[in-house]
């Protein structure tokens, strides 16, 4: 080896050096930046970022290598950069022992009969949401979805019930969102005061609002001593295997987790599921055709387990994930394909490059539902919620919503689509329909 290399860095696959240049083109573009990142250096490829070198990949055996790699030598990556957003006991943020106990005192209100007692309450939201949409209507249906997604979350996360406090809380809750600029998340050079004025600022005040919200919510609910079915009250009585439970800090952290990972990124899934089921007049009449055979009054669980409504929601997830890249610190070094990465080094699988490989799935670029209908690809072939051990604790959730929301849309409503070319804009930090998918109400069902 060379005098004065780096042995850490000669181990690390190729890549590009950072400028300022390529985070304004992975903030803009991140599908494009990925990819052309790959075709130049090869996959894997090295990027500079923030947090350190990134190790990224789209290469299915590899995500295999990441995924089953013992949990205890992955730790969560860039904390620096997401903690402000998320809180530095977030589950996403921890790892090791603590990130194992946590999940396991956090899963119970995800899943089963827990999870399938707010199927009532999101098609009752999403009624209540759509009700002012007359025949005639038009409009962007983005901003509903996400009215639907807030709705959700104040109900079956938070337990927020008269319409008083609903309007205060989604005030508070979209302060705090919109305030969550990229610019300040992926650069956090910007993170200056600008005495007051600028979006750090703006994001601090919004997010201080937001806490002593929350942190008064859970003090006065333990006061009353009141039991709930919400997550909010599950979370708070629920205890680790010593009989401890967490405190008002992280429980806050949880919740703020939970905001992030199910608001905005639920509202641009349903989206783009609602602009392509309309581009394709055959997968609409077959999804209409489908919940029809449930009958007038359909129970949310059944409707949930429908194949094509599942494959839809499928193949909406796989084209537009949720978040193009998942990353993971080494606290071990990893053999990944020719390359021993060594402890230290950040890894990531790029969704986004995984999900458009032609060798998994044909034509990438259509979007085809019934590529999903009889046969699942494997947790390495398919991650829009991530995979592995640290695999996102609310997917089941996230599903349950989209299935039972499109169901309710496609029932009620004759919608025609008004853009025929809609494509991926930034949308804070995710990735969603530039223009918000316009549509026109054309009859009424419901």
């Amino acid at each position: 080896m060379p005098p004065g290399t780096d042995p850490a860095r000669a181990s690390l696959p190729p890549g590009p050096r950072g400028s300022v240049w390529n985070t304004l083109w992975f903030l803009r573009d991140p599908y494009g930046f990925f990819a052309a990142q790959t075709r130049r250096y090869g996959d894997p490829c090295t990027l500079p970022t923030h947090g350190g070198k990134l190790v990224i990949t789209g290469d299915p055996e590899l995500v295999r290598a990441i995924f089953s790699a013992d949990p205890a030598t992955l730790e969560p990556f860039s904390v620096e950069v997401l903690a402000p957003f998320l809180g530095e006991r977030s589950i996403i943020m921890t790892g090791g022992e603590r990130h194992r106990r946590d999940r396991k005192l956090l899963t119970p209100p995800f899943h089963g009969a827990r999870m399938r007692a707010y199927g009532q309450t999101i098609v009752d939201v999403t009624r209540a949401q759509t009700r002012s949409w007359g025949v005639g209507w038009r409009g962007a249906v983005q901003p509903t979805t996400a009215a639907i997604s807030l709705d959700v979350i104040l109900g079956a996360v938070f337990g927020i019930e008269t319409p008083a406090a609903r309007e205060r809380w989604s005030d508070a809750i979209r302060r705090y969102v919109g305030a969550s600029s990229p610019l300040i998340i992926f650069m956090p050079g910007l993170r200056r005061d600008l005495f007051g004025f600028g979006p750090w600022a703006r994001f601090t005040r919004a997010r201080e609002e937001l806490s002593g919200m929350v942190l008064r919510e859970i003090a006065s609910r333990r006061a009353r001593g009141a039991p709930g079915e919400d997550i909010l009250s599950l979370i708070m009585a629920a205890r680790y295997d010593d009989g401890g439970s967490m405190t008002e800090e992280e429980i806050r952290d949880q919740l703020f987790t939970l905001l992030a990972a199910g608001h905005e990124t639920t509202a641009t899934s349903l989206a783009w599921a609602l602009y392509w089921i309309h581009r394709d007049p055959a997968l609409l009449r077959d999804l209409r055709d489908e919940l029809r055979g449930l009958g007038p009054d359909p129970a949310p669980d059944a409707v949930a387990a429908l194949p094509l409504l599942d494959a839809t929601c499928a193949e909406t997830l796989r084209l537009h994930p949720i978040v193009t890249d998942v990353a993971r610190r080494l606290r071990a070094p990893l053999a990944l394909g020719r390359w021993t990465l060594p402890a230290g080094a950040g890894v990531s699988v790029v969704t986004a490059l995984l999900h458009g490989d032609p060798r998994l799935y044909p034509r990438p670029e259509v979007f085809d539902a019934r590529r999903f209908l009889g046969a699942r690809p494997s947790p390495h072939e398919y991650t829009p919620f991530g995979g592995g051990a640290r695999r996102c604790l609310g997917a089941a959730f996230a599903l349950y919503e989209m299935k039972l929301v499109l169901a309710t849309l496609l029932s009620d409503l004759e919608l025609e689509l008004l853009d025929r070319d809609v494509r991926p804009s930034r949308q804070n930090v995710t990735m969603g329909p530039k223009g918000g998918v316009r549509m026109r109400v054309k009859e009424r069902r419901g």
